[in-house]
């Protein structure tokens, strides 16, 4: 009778040649240098019962033999690790016997519908019969099928012409159990494209042969360059037909395989997830040994800290909450702060639950350690529902320390927004925390309660905070309006109603109250980056020659940037000044010192990043706000990596000068407030009052003061792969960032002169490894990449004239980069072969160019103050 599968004949024995080939390699490399392995093998196939009412329903009984283990690509003697051994050797006696044990498939249809093996054979060895069963799966008409195979349940295409059929198998659609998680954002994570298909060629019913190919390819986005591809084929081709054992006779399936072997069960042909144990890894305390001295603070700012760092988190995730412990109490104070940073990324809940044994917020201290803890669960790249639950739960008990108390919940607004961004918005820690934040904002009466809940807000950017940030930017007095309007600035334009733009609009042209010269130049961003009207545009520019002094410069040089820029309302603000052109000479030639700035630092294929410089000066000169950002982005993301603000007011009275209008009553201040990976910090105050102001400049050494140190985890990325041949493969990239920024600012009366200055030291270190397990050997690719750098920024004023010369420098030193590929196969009893190729480089130093009104000035500066910089006051 005809079938709609292939058919065995009664009473033969097909014998194939089977080989089943992995390759890991570089994306674009050929596989002749890939490391892998073969394994090779006979298999016998014969027909053991057909379905006396269904032609189409058949036993077959599969068996492997003569199994051969050998490198994938030749090898000189010296390097084959199997050389010498025997099968049995390699691969175990008693996993030799178990893969050399039949498997029947009853196939209905060219289906299996059910695949029979032994209950407690090792999960290597019946995946790699999984994966040969998987191969006698198909069907002989075009179409598309939901089908069970080793790989799960997958969406899988048929195109059948004449002997040949072609099976192709979405991998993306395979439901099948599996761990692994991504990073929170694009840009930092890695993404992967998988690839299935199979080829028969039929012959008298029955396959002639298959030839079957698997492609995963992973990508580091950040560097597309950076990646890596794991291949798996397989081969089956029929090498003779003899004749062959007889059919047993039943009406049933049951009764026959009953016949056959009490010891068959019926078994899921989906893989089972399998991890060979590690034997001679070392303890966690004996890896922390072996890193300890690279963690020390001073060691922070070289690429040796990230990789320490990011290999410690690998170990800590394998271990227990006990583990943990036992290191975090023997530690000293200098390195308890890198094991708080590496413990917290880690992200398990033995590590989580660690680490809040061990910190107590009661104990003031301790702050240092628990404000680590805090930044690291901000900047964990996938926090789960328990951070956050953790993290309220503290908030709500007792904390000894008022900043750490602030540093919390600004946290918390972190953390909200990953998960929301993660489809968890209605998580029940999330909706507990959102709830918390929002209330006690509502009822907060003091300022620095106010300042703490909008800080936590300009974190967590939720739709449902934007009526009450209007309501405090425009109502509140200077520095709470300040960061409302701030916090505003970071939502995505599209979220920036109507409602939005109006109330920006009144503020920046004061119609209803007169405003610092702070909050209204950040309202004038807002509308002129969230796609302006014609008339917005043109009432700014129509203002500009109305206003203080150092804001008009400021607004110009504003408008000029976006020209020059060509940012995406540029093409509004030239339509409105060819319209404008009648008056604007008298405007637009305004003297002043203030300035903004936007410009490249790479522009490559994959991503892009840009800085953005702008400095507010007040009419005496004395700096009221510099900011500077740095931003990544590529076609789907962005990132905004860094920024770094220095505020300062009402410090006219240092060098006897006059107030702008309206900014008499201000209480002298300076600080600094930073956004780092999206997240925006606790801001450090450098002095409050006058009197602080006075004893710190009598007593000022320029010291800067310390804003962020501590180990981040950027790229974090982890996932099992099940190939179709058998063995299982993972693959994980980890990045890493060991990071020192510093801020000051320094006075010299005598010299009428004032210095603020950043430093940015950062050392980076990025490891992927890519795996293919087979218990009897392991296989894979290591790629490293690491880089160091140090950006300065410095911005120097005289103010002992009008308009005052400010010379603003951006330099980044020289920088090592480094790149390595480690390809290895190594079997179980210690023996390796490893190829290295690496490279190493240096960037070239480079001083980032400001726009050339600037290059003047320090000329100028440079050129006056060649004697002054040996003492300051």
């Amino acid at each position: 009778g005809h079938t709609t599968g292939p058919s065995l004949n009664n009473d033969k024995l097909y014998k194939f040649a089977y080989a089943a080939e992995v390759y890991v390699d570089q994306v674009k490399a050929s596989l002749q240098k890939s490391a892998g392995y073969r394994i090779s093998s006979g298999v016998d196939v014969n027909l053991l019962w057909r379905n006396p009412d269904n032609d189409d329903d058949q036993l077959i009984k599969i068996t492997v033999r003569d199994v051969q283990v050998e490198n994938v690509n030749e090898r000189p003697a010296a390097k084959n690790i199997f050389k010498g051994k025997s099968t049995e050797k390699i691969i175990g006696k008693e996993y030799l016997e178990a893969l050399q044990r039949p498997i029947v498939l009853e196939l209905v249809r060219g289906k299996v519908k059910t695949f029979y093996s032994y209950q407690n054979e090792p999960g290597f060895t019946q995946n790699i019969k999984r994966g040969l069963a998987s191969l006698f799966q198909l069907q002989l008409h075009s179409g598309a099928a939901r089908e069970v195979d080793i790989s799960g349940k997958c969406n899988t295409t048929y195109h059948v012409r004449q002997d040949q059929v072609t099976k192709i198998k979405a991998l993306d659609s395979c439901e099948i159990e599996k761990e692994g998680f991504t990073s929170h954002n694009q840009i930092l994570d890695v993404s992967t494209k998988a690839t299935s298909a199979t080829i028969y060629v039929l012959e008298d019913s029955f396959i002639k042969s298959i030839k079957a190919e698997e492609n995963y390819v992973l990508l580091l986005n950040s560097r597309r360059k950076t990646g890596a591809k794991i291949v798996s084929k397989q081969r089956l081709e029929l090498k003779s037909v003899q004749a062959g054992p007889g059919l047993i006779a039943g009406k049933h399936v049951a009764s026959v395989i009953k016949t056959l072997d009490s010891s068959y069960v019926a078994v899921s042909l989906v893989a089972d997830p399998v991890k060979s144990e590690c034997k001679k890894c070392p303890s966690l305390s004996e890896h922390w040994q072996s890193i300890r001295e690279h963690m020390y603070p001073e060691k922070l700012s070289k690429a040796e800290a990230a990789r320490s760092f990011l290999s410690f988190i690998q170990n800590i995730r394998k271990a227990t909450k006990e583990e943990i412990l036992q290191i975090i109490r023997s530690e000293n104070k200098e390195l308890l702060p890198q094991v708080v940073d590496a413990v917290t990324s880690a992200q398990t809940s033995a590590s989580l639950e660690a680490i809040l044994e061990f910190l107590d917020f009661k104990d003031a201290s301790t702050s240092t350690l628990q404000e680590r803890f805090l930044y690291a669960c901000g900047f964990a790249p996938h926090p789960n529902e328990m951070f956050l639950k953790s993290l309220t739960a503290k908030f709500k008990g007792d904390i000894a320390n008022e900043e750490i108390r602030e540093t919390l919940v600004i946290v918390m607004g972190a953390l909200i927004r990953k998960l929301c961004e993660k489809e968890g918005c209605k998580l029940p820690a999330v909706v507990e925390a959102k709830r918390l934040i929002l209330s006690r904002l509502e009822k907060a009466k003091k300022d620095d309660n106010v300042r703490m809940y909008l800080l936590a807000l300009k974190n967590a950017l939720l739709p449902e905070a934007i009526p009450l940030l209007l309501k405090y930017a425009e109502s509140e007095e200077g520095p709470i309006s300040n960061l409302a309007a701030t916090a505003l600035q970071r939502y995505d334009p599209s979220f920036l109603t109507k409602e939005v733009k109006e109330t920006m609009n009144r503020i920046y042209h004061q119609n209803r109250k007169v405003h610092e010269k702070t909050v209204r130049t950040t309202a004038a961003a807002i509308i002129l980056n969230s796609n302006p009207s014609y008339m917005e545009v043109k009432n700014i520019l129509l203002s500009i020659g109305e206003l203080p002094l150092e804001m008009n410069k400021y607004m110009l040089s504003m408008i000029q940037d976006i020209l020059h820029f060509e940012m995406p309302s540029s093409k509004t603000v030239r339509q409105v000044l060819k319209d404008m052109r009648a008056h604007n000479y008298d405007r637009f030639s305004k003297m002043g010192s203030s300035s903004a700035y936007s410009g490249y630092i790479t522009r490559g294929p994959d991503v892009s990043s840009t800085y953005s410089l702008d400095i507010l000066y007040s009419g005496s000169g004395i700096l009221r706000r510099s900011n500077m950002n740095i931003h990544i982005f590529n076609r789907n993301a962005e990132l905004h990596a860094s920024q770094v603000v220095i505020e300062a007011q009402g410090l006219e009275s240092i060098i006897a000068a006059t107030p702008d209008e309206g900014e008499e009553n201000l209480d002298s201040f300076a600080g600094m407030s930073a956004i780092l990976f999206d997240v925006q910090l606790r801001p450090v105050t450098f002095f409050q009052g006058y009197g602080d102001l006075m004893s710190k400049m009598l007593s000022a050494t320029g010291d800067p003061i310390n804003v962020v140190k501590g180990l981040i985890l950027l790229t974090d990325y982890s996932q099992e792969i099940q190939l179709q041949s058998g063995p299982s493969a993972s693959a994980e990239f980890l990045g890493g960032l060991a990071i020192d920024i510093s801020g000051g600012m320094e006075f010299s009366l005598w010299y009428r002169e004032s210095k603020t200055n950043v430093k940015n030291r950062v050392a980076m270190f990025i490891a992927g490894n890519t795996e293919v397990d087979s218990f009897f050997v392991k296989t894979g690719m290591e790629t490293t990449l690491e880089a160091e750098t140090t950006l300065d920024f410095i911005s120097t004023v005289q103010f002992s004239q009008y308009p005052f010369l400010v010379c603003m420098q951006m330099d980044r030193v020289e920088s090592p980069f480094r790149r390595y590929v480690t390809k290895y196969e190594s079997l179980p009893c210690g023996r390796r072969y490893v190829a290295r190729r690496g490279k190493a480089e240096l960037l070239a130093g480079n001083e980032y160019p400001l726009h050339q009104e600037n290059s003047n000035m320090c000329r100028k500066v440079f050129g006056a103050v060649s004697d002054s910089s040996s003492s300051w006051f």
